[in-house]
C-alpha cells in the first residue's frame, strides 16, 4: 500500500503488528510519529581509518573484509565471537559477546563496515563489541546509517534496537520526504531564520555534522512551541466566544468598604489583581484567570473580595481546596471577615460531610433532612438563609450538590487537582452558564510555561509580600553542624518565644531510606533534646480530629515544636512560627522547599529556614545553596526547572502540562518568538482563512490534545 503521512507504523515494510505494538510503547503509531522520533544524542563513528593506523582509545570506523569468524568460550562461560577483518593496510581483531547468530550475518569474505573503540584485550589490539553493517550503498544519500558518520542513537523499548529504528526511518524518509508539507506560513521560518521542514527532518536523523542537529532541532522546537501557543490561543478564543457567564456589576463604594474593615493594608500586588478579576467578572463570558502568588503573599483575600461581588450579585460562589485542613483554614478567615457584611459562609469537607452549626442555621437534626436543608440553600429556594459562599475539599463534587445560582468557582493550589475535577466544577451551574473560573496557586509557575500552555488563561501575579514581613534567612546546614544548631534553637525560642517546624519527608522509618529521618522516630528524639519544651507530631496518617487538635494546640501556643510531614505545605498559618528546620532537604524540589519555608515569616519576628542534609555532593550543594540568595519564588521555579523538569516540578500530568518531545522548557529565547509569531498571525487572520494547511493542523492538534486529557 501507498505510505502517508498518517498511515499506521504497522504497513510501514518490516514493522507489521508485533513490532506495531512495541512501537507505540515509544508513542509511534502512526508515520508521521516515526519521521518525528528525534534521537536523544549521536554516536560519533566519523573518523574512517585505515586498520594499521588505529590506537588505544579512539573510537573509529574501519572497512574490511571477514578473513576468520570463530566461537570461543570466556574463563568465566560466557560465549564469545572472535573475528579478524582485513584491509589493505592491516588485520584488526574484533571481539563480540554472547552473540552466536554474528556467523551467520558475517560469514568469511563478507564485506563490513566496524564502528566502536579500539582497545587493548590481552596483548593485541582489538574492537570490542563494535556496531556493524555489511558493505553496500544505504538508503541515505548512498551512505551507510551505522558506521562512518554521526550515528543517531534512540530511546529504545524491550525488542526494538537503535539499529533497527534507524533502518526504519531511513526507508521511510526516503519514501516520505516528498509528502512532507509545511503548515506554517513560509514567512514565518524565513523571519526566524529556520530552516526548511524537511531539511530539519532529514537532518536531525542523519546529519552530516553537529551544526546541522542543532538548526534542525531548533526547527523542530519551534514548530512544537508554535502549535502549543496556537492551541492555547485557540481554546481561548473557542472559550469565549461558546461560554456564557452571569455577568456581574461592581458596586465600588461596598467593596471599599469590605478592603477598609480589614486589619491590614493592601499590597499594589492585590489591588491591581482585583481590579483585573473584577474587570472579567463584568464580562458576558466567564472568567479564566490564574492568580499566582507566593505564600503569605494574600491570594485568599483576593479571592475573598471577588466571591463578595458575585454575593452582592445574587449569585453564589464555591472554593475547592486540596486538604480539610486548608478549606478549614479559608473556611475561618473567609467567614471572620464576611459575616459583619451578612454573608453567608459554610463548609464541608469529605469527612465532616456536612457542619450543622456551620452550613446550615439554625440547628437542625442531622440525617437526610440536613441534606435537603442545605440543598435547598444551594439551589436558593431559602433566600433568606441560603449560603452565600461553599467552602470545601473535593466533597464539593458530590452530585447530591446541586447549584442554581453558581457564579464563581475558586480552585485553590489547582496543580493539585486533576484536568476532569476541574472541568466538573466548571460546569456545576444548571442554568446554561458556565460560572467565572479563578485558579490560585502558591506554586510558582516559570515564565516559559505561562508564555505556552497557559496562553489560554489571564493570569495575575502577587509578586509583593505584605508589609512588616522580613526575608526568611536561609541556611545549608551540613551534618557536622547540626548539634550546634539545637543550643541556637532553643535560645531563640526562649528569647523570642517563636515556634518551631521540623519536617521530615517519611513518617515511618524505612529500611531502605535509613539514613532519611522519619517524623515519628525524630519526634522520639527531640522530646530527650528538648526537655524543658512542649511537642507535636502531625502526619497524613493521623485522622482529621488528631490533626485538627495537634494544629489548635500550636496556634494556641500550647507546644513549642511541631514535627510532621510535608502535609504542612500548604494549609496552616501559624504566625508565630519563626524557625523552620527540614530535615533530608536534598529530598525536595526549590519550588517545594520555598513553600515550606513560607510557612515562617507570617508575622513581623525575623524568621530562619535551615535546611539540613547529609549529602556532600556538589550539585546538591549548589542547589540548596540558591535557597540562600534567591527568595524570588518564580526564580527559583527557573532553576527548578532546569533541573528537575516539568513533572517532578508540578507534580503529575493531570495538572494539564504536556510533555515536549523536542523542545525544553529552558528554551526561553526561542518562546518568546513563537509567542510573538503567533500572536501577530492571529491578529492578522483570527479564522486562519488564509492558511488552510495550518488551521487543518491545528484541528487535527486539537483533537488529539482533547483526546489524551
Amino acid at each position: 500500500m501507498d505510505l502517508t503521512l498518517s498511515t499506521p507504523v504497522q504497513y510501514v515494510p518490516r514493522v507489521g503488528p508485533a513490532r506495531a505494538k512495541l512501537l507505540a510503547k515509544l508513542g509511534i503509531e502512526t508515520v508521521r510519529d516515526l519521521l518525528y522520533y528525534i534521537p536523544f544524542r549521536y554516536d560519533d563513528f566519523s573518523i574512517v581509518s585505515p586498520i594499521a593506523r588505529v590506537q588505544p582509545g579512539e573510537t573509529v570506523t574501519v572497512g574490511g573484509t571477514v578473513t576468520a569468524f570463530h566461537n570461543a568460550f570466556t574463563k568465566s562461560g560466557k560465549k564469545m565471537q572472535e573475528v579478524k577483518v582485513s584491509d589493505e593496510s592491516g588485520v584488526l581483531d574484533v571481539i563480540w559477546f554472547n552473540q552466536p547468530f554474528l556467523v551467520r550475518v558475517l560469514p568469511v569474505g563478507t564485506r563490513v563496515r566496524l564502528a566502536g573503540k579500539i582497545d587493548w584485550y590481552g596483548h593485541k589490539l582489538a574492537m570490542s563489541s563494535p556496531s556493524y553493517e555489511v558493505t553496500g550503498p544505504g538508503p541515505v544519500n548512498g551512505e551507510s546509517l551505522h558506521t562512518g558518520r554521526l550515528v543517531p542513537v534512540y530511546s529504545e523499548t524491550a525488542g526494538l534496537t537503535s539499529k533497527w529504528l534507524r533502518g526504519r526511518i531511513a526507508f521511510v524518509l526516503e519514501t516520505m520526504v516528498n509528502h512532507l508539507t509545511d503548515s506554517i506560513p513560509k514567512s514565518i521560518p524565513t523571519h526566524h531564520h529556520l530552516v526548511p521542514l524537511t531539511q530539519a527532518i532529514q537532518k536531525i536523523h542523519f546529519p552530516e555534522s553537529i551544526e546541522q542537529t542543532e538548526d534542525s532541532r531548533r526547527r523542530l522546537a519551534f514548530d512544537e512551541l508554535f502549535f502549543l501557543q496556537l492551541r492555547a490561543w485557540h481554546e481561548r478564543r473557542v472559550w469565549e466566544q461558546t461560554k456564557k457567564s452571569h455577568t456581574c456589576q461592581v458596586d465600588e463604594k461596598k467593596v471599599t468598604e469590605l478592603i477598609a474593615s480589614l486589619p491590614f493594608t493592601l499590597t499594589d500586588d492585590q489591588r491591581g489583581s482585583i481590579d483585573e478579576i473584577l474587570h472579567d467578572l463584568t464580562r458576558p463570558y466567564p472568567m479564566n484567570r490564574l492568580l499566582e502568588g507566593d505564600v503569605g503573599s494574600g491570594k485568599t483575600v483576593v479571592a475573598m473580595i471577588a466571591m463578595y461581588v458575585a454575593h452582592l450579585n445574587g449569585f453564589q460562589s464555591v472554593l475547592m481546596a486540596p486538604t480539610q485542613i486548608l478549606a478549614e483554614q479559608h473556611y475561618k478567615t473567609i467567614k471572620g471577615f464576611l459575616e459583619p457584611f451578612d454573608v453567608r459562609v459554610g463548609l464541608i469537607t469529605g469527612s465532616q460531610k456536612i457542619e450543622e452549626s456551620q452550613v446550615v442555621s439554625p440547628p437542625r437534626t442531622r440525617g437526610s433532612s440536613e441534606k435537603q436543608a442545605l440543598d435547598s440553600r444551594l439551589r436558593g429556594n431559602d433566600n433568606r438563609e441560603h449560603n452565600n459562599i461553599l467552602i470545601g475539599t473535593h466533597a464539593l463534587l458530590s452530585k447530591k450538590l446541586k447549584f442554581n445560582k453558581l457564579g464563581l468557582v475558586v480552585i485553590d493550589e489547582q496543580q493539585r487537582f486533576g484536568v476532569l475535577q476541574r472541568s466538573a466544577l466548571e460546569e456545576m451551574s444548571k442554568r446554561g452558564k458556565t460560572p467565572h473560573l479563578l485558579t490560585m496557586t502558591a506554586t510558582p509557575i516559570p515564565r516559559t510555561i505561562a508564555r505556552t500552555i497557559m496562553g489560554n488563561l489571564d493570569l495575575s501575579v502577587l509578586a509583593t509580600i505584605p508589609d512588616g514581613r522580613k526575608k526568611i534567612k536561609t541556611w545549608v546546614v551540613p551534618n557536622e553542624k547540626r548539634e550546634k544548631s539545637y543550643p541556637w534553637i532553643t535560645a531563640q525560642i526562649s528569647e523570642t518565644g517563636g515556634q518551631v517546624f521540623v519536617i521530615c519527608p517519611l513518617i515511618d522509618q524505612s529500611e531502605t531510606l535509613a539514613a532519611v529521618k522519619s517524623a515519628k522516630a525524630e519526634y522520639e528524639r527531640l522530646v530527650t533534646l528538648f526537655p524543658g519544651h512542649t511537642l507535636g507530631l502531625l502526619h497524613g496518617r493521623m485522622k482529621p480530629k488528631e490533626k485538627n487538635a495537634v494544629l489548635d494546640g500550636f496556634r494556641r501556643g500550647d507546644m513549642q515544636i511541631l514535627v510532621a510531614t510535608p502535609v504542612v505545605e500548604v494549609g496552616i498559618d501559624i504566625p508565630n512560627a519563626t524557625i523552620m528546620i527540614i530535615e533530608a532537604a536534598e529530598r525536595f524540589g526549590l519550588s517545594q522547599l520555598h513553600q515550606l519555608r513560607g510557612r515562617v515569616g507570617r508575622g513581623t519576628l525575623q524568621s530562619y529556614c535551615l535546611l539540613f542534609t547529609e549529602q556532600i555532593e556538589e550539585q546538591t550543594q549548589n542547589r540548596l545553596k540558591a535557597m540562600e540568595t534567591t527568595h524570588s519564588g518564580p526564580l527559583l521555579a527557573e532553576i527548578d526547572l532546569a533541573l528537575r523538569g516539568p513533572g517532578e516540578l508540578f507534580g503529575t500530568r493531570q495538572h494539564g502540562i504536556p510533555d515536549l518531545h523536542i523542545a525544553r522548557w529552558t528554551d526561553t529565547a526561542l518562546i518568546a518568538e513563537t509567542q510573538t509569531s503567533v500572536k501577530k498571525l492571529v491578529t492578522q487572520d483570527p479564522t486562519l482563512d488564509a492558511f488552510p494547511l495550518l488551521r487543518e493542523r491545528l484541528e487535527e492538534s486539537t483533537i488529539t490534545h482533547s483526546g489524551q486529557d
